[in-house]
């Protein structure tokens, strides 16, 4: 090669074509399942998978680009030997982990992770699992890919060129740490505020589809990452003792029969459509109805009046996407982690998306922001939704806000659209603008300038377009036959910094309003305790519909409902009852918070559900 400085973008080139003949092979491999398959989605697996091919490859590149910098210091370094060492000795460690991702994801369905780490302990299992893979095929597959990327590699690379002799060490230092520079954009996926994850390549409703957009060897990096904050929790008691305790509150969590209870039926037709609307931030301490300050949510409390208000409900977590969990699929928070982060993981979970679709519902997703924020889009799309409506839909003079759309914006497209969406719907849409930094384009409602003042306004904000939204919403033929489902998705420590643990940071609105409520149910104000995770089977049991799939949700409108809220904050938990609230610090193994009259007993459900959860969690 005559231009040694067209040697490292070669390289990357190399990478990437390298990770584009692994995806040829998995399709190939997979063939039952990839010629279910239409041409453009297959062609679309390598469009979308793109981006993590392009980090993965930029990962693989980072150090002979550094290495190049150093040569261009020392001329006399022998770079061309050395960075062909480091990639015969990178390949073919790939290639293994692109081959064994063949077999594993044929036997497990899904691609490489940290899995098969689970089994160094167990030889024997190990073996017993790989005893049925063709090896001869696989150890044929793995020379043809190691001999063909030695093939691409000569083709695309080559060797190393000589540094010219006119062209200083000054510039070539120069033009080598560019070079270096420039992979910050491929390594992150893009110059969008959100690095690449899974969610990213998740394009399509049929799951192996997406699983072939994946890059295996970044998965399994991914995974490795995730596996650190994945810490286990020590044992607070015998597994059976735990089972026994949380069995009094979600029995079918521990495989037991629920008992049978009945339910005021609170809607006028059996399947009205269902806006189910998640509100951004929306603690408890700012809305008048459920006890917060009067005047900030004017919205919210002229429908309590008029809907059923739900006044002691308590977020399960303290983030939007574990909130997301939470609502969709009544499944509990974990408290150093998330399992939106696992798409193997989240791909098992139920969804109400996915019931209701079952049922003959229509259904749609809008956000104002980035869906691939926290994984959520792989989460989404796995879900079923038929359309996903983000950020990138959104003209740029709408994006007015650091996340993305304000939630003006949001509500006039969700309103637009509904007038030709088919029905029975489904449509959820989630809210930004009382999001950090609280920049929302209005006239300031309340003076100030200190963080709570804008949060104050922020939120002011989104009730007000909320109204503005319902007040069109009404003159819709379709509302007459809609239930709304208004909720946060968690709480927030402002106003008053509340402590990361406080049960005030977590007490959250939950409301369902609409024309599809019987004039007898309006107004009504439910007292009892409970979680977002029940939120779920509540909405499933007004349908009509099995919640059976929802075992860690719970049915706040049963006649002889369990009071009780559980929610996990970082490594720890809280605990609520009509006793009051305890708050559990994991790292001390000690309660940190407990109202006087709360009970051993109490503590020791805490810990049972807290223990029992985080084995569902790792099981699935």
């Amino acid at each position: 090669m005559k231009n040694r400085f067209a040697f490292q973008p070669r390289y990357f080139l190399f990478w990437l074509l390298f990770f584009g003949v692994g995806r040829a092979l998995f399709l190939g491999y997979q063939h039952g399942a990839a010629a279910q398959l239409s041409i453009g989605t297959l062609l679309a697996t390598f469009g979308y998978g793109l981006r993590l091919d392009a980090s993965a490859a930029a990962y693989v590149s980072v150090l002979p680009f550094l290495l190049f910098v150093g040569a261009s210091v020392l001329p006399q370094l022998p770079i061309g030997r050395i960075v062909g060492a480091y990639s015969v000795v990178i390949g073919a460690f790939l290639a293994f982990l692109m081959v064994a991702d063949l077999e594993l994801y044929r036997a497990w369905g899904f691609r490489l992770d940290d899995t098969p780490l689970q089994y160094l302990n167990s030889p024997g299992e190990m073996a017993a699992s790989a005893g049925s893979a063709p090896l001869p095929l696989l150890l044929a597959l793995l020379a043809l890919l190691a001999l063909g990327g030695r093939w691409l590699y000569k083709k695309v690379v080559g060797a190393v060129a000589p540094q010219p002799a006119w062209f200083g060490r000054g510039r070539a230092v120069l033009a080598s740490l560019l070079y270096a520079a420039l992979l910050v954009v491929p390594l992150r996926g893009g110059t969008q505020q959100i690095p690449v994850n899974q969610s990213d390549v998740y394009f399509s409703r049929i799951p192996f589809a997406n699983h072939a957009a994946l890059n295996a060897p970044w998965n399994l990096m991914s995974a490795l990452v995730l596996r650190a904050e994945e810490k286990p929790l020590a044992p607070f008691m015998p597994d059976s003792t735990a089972r026994r305790l949380v069995a009094g509150l979600y029995p079918a969590a521990v495989g037991q029969p629920v008992p049978a209870d009945s339910t005021a039926p609170i809607l006028q037709e059996p399947r009205p459509n269902v806006l189910f609307i998640i509100l951004e931030s929306f603690t408890g301490k700012l809305v008048g109805s459920v006890g917060g300050e009067k005047g900030v949510t004017p919205t919210l409390d002229s429908l309590a009046r008029t809907g059923v208000l739900f006044n002691s409900i308590f977020a399960a977590g303290d983030r939007s996407q574990k909130g997301l969990v939470s609502l969709l699929s009544g499944y509990p928070n974990q408290p150093t982690t998330s399992i939106i982060k696992f798409p193997r993981k989240t791909e098992h979970l139920p969804h109400l998306c996915r019931t209701l679709m079952a049922a003959g519902y229509h259904s749609g997703y809008y956000y104002g922001g980035e869906l691939a924020f926290a994984n959520m889009k792989s989460y989404l799309q796995t879900a079923g939704y038929e359309h996903l409506t983000e950020r990138a839909d959104f003209a740029a003079a709408q994006q007015n806000s650091k996340w993305g759309a304000h939630d003006g914006v949001l509500f006039d497209r969700v309103l637009q659209d509904l007038r030709t969406q088919p029905q029975p719907f489904f449509v959820t849409a989630f809210t930004l603008s009382s999001h950090e930094p609280f920049d929302v384009p209005m006239k300031t409602k309340f003076p100030g300038t200190s963080e709570t003042d804008l949060f104050r306004n922020s939120v002011y904000y989104t009730d007000y377009t909320l109204g503005q939204f319902l007040r069109a919403a009404r003159q819709q033929p379709w509302y007459a036959h809609t239930l709304l489902v208004l909720v946060a998705d968690h709480g927030h420590p402002l106003p008053g910094h509340s402590a990361n643990q406080s049960p005030a940071k977590f007490h959250i609105p939950l409301l369902l309003a609409g024309g599809a409520l019987r004039p007898e149910s309006r107004g009504q104000v439910i007292t009892a305790l409970g979680s977002q995770t029940d939120v779920a089977a509540t909405l499933l049991q007004q349908l009509g519909l099995p919640a059976t799939p929802y075992v860690w949700s719970r049915n706040l409108l049963a006649v002889h409902p369990t009071p009780f809220a559980f929610y996990t904050f970082n490594n720890g938990f809280g605990a609520v009852s009509p006793a009051g609230a305890v708050t559990f610090d994991n790292v001390s193994r000690h309660t940190w918070e407990r109202d006087v009259n709360v009970t051993d007993a109490q503590v020791k459900l805490g810990q049972a559900l807290e223990q029992v959860s985080l084995e569902d969690f790792a099981r699935r």
